[in-house]
């Protein structure tokens, strides 16, 4: 079936990417370091697995100088999207954390067709407004003293580094291997953080490898590739609205293993960015 309908098999890959990268709201509230230890720990566990990953497959780990400046950048941004992200998950809960970086669709719907040179398409934005909607429902009060409006605020911020991420990445990943992006990408996020490693307990963080190991690999190496990968099938934009299944698998996976409970205004939010899902999923298959 694949064969004959391979949209329908690229929309499997995509929400299998989603599903691995829906841990990180788990993982994010579950380990109890700081967050730059939490992140450099992620990143250089997931450059050594995806170097290996590049070895074995004999996937060249050149990348042209023309190129480079960019993918340092995007490691930058990999990077600054990561700590915003995973503080806006201490600060509130996985729903809430979740949700909020799920603005980013909207993001990319008004700055693809500036940074690609693609054509504005209407139906991008009003989904993206139907999101943003959702996320107006998270949002206890307008107080900056209550933690989840920073959370939320946080979110936001993470959400537009992120999908300006996504957008120059594009161009190169018809170029280059994902997993040897995601190895550049992970390599200059450890270097950014490593001085961080030096002022913590060394006994802290290997408490809780498990932890570590599981967002290193299932969340990063592997979750974000795939990704990547689905880049190659899709616009961005349609990526970043069809990837707003990932707070919803998050939040289940929040309430299995966490016992965080989302309220109903919440979970009315996530019906409102899950129904911006279906619609473009509909969209674009057809």
């Amino acid at each position: 079936m694949n064969a004959k309908n391979p949209h329908f098999s690229h929309l499997l890959e995509i929400n299998l990417a989603m599903l691995f990268i829906s841990t990180s709201g788990a993982l994010g509230r579950y380990i109890l370091l700081s967050v730059p230890v939490t992140i450099a720990t992620r990143a250089i566990l997931s450059f050594g697995i995806l170097l290996l990953y590049c070895k074995f497959k004999g996937f060249s780990l050149k990348v042209e100088d023309k190129d480079l400046p960019m993918v340092i950048f995007a490691g930058f941004l990999m990077g600054l999207h990561w700590i915003t992200y995973f503080y806006a998950l201490q600060m509130s809960n996985v729903a809430i954390g979740m949700l909020s970086l799920f603005t980013y669709p909207v993001w990319t719907a008004l700055l693809e067709p500036v940074v690609l040179k693609t054509k504005f398409q209407k139906i991008h934005l009003l989904l993206g407004a139907l999101v943003l909607c959702g996320i107006y429902f998270l949002i206890p009060d307008f107080n900056l003293e209550n933690s989840y409006t920073i959370a939320i605020g946080m979110g936001v911020f993470s959400a537009l580094v992120y999908a300006f991420r996504n957008l120059i990445m594009k161009p190169k990943v018809g170029k280059y291997n994902g997993s040897l992006l995601m190895s550049y990408q992970t390599g200059i996020v450890g270097v950014m953080l490593l001085p961080a490693l030096f002022f913590t307990n060394l006994n802290e963080v290997l408490s809780q490898w498990e932890a570590l190991v599981t967002l290193a690999l299932l969340t990063t190496a592997i979750g974000h590739t795939l990704f990547l990968l689905s880049l190659k099938h899709f616009t961005v934009t349609t990526a970043s609205i069809l990837s707003s299944a990932q707070p919803v698998y998050g939040i289940i996976i929040g309430m299995i293993f966490l016992s965080e409970f989302p309220s109903w205004s919440t979970v009315f939010g996530g019906v409102l960015i899950l129904t911006a899902v279906v619609v473009e999923s509909v969209r674009t298959y057809r």
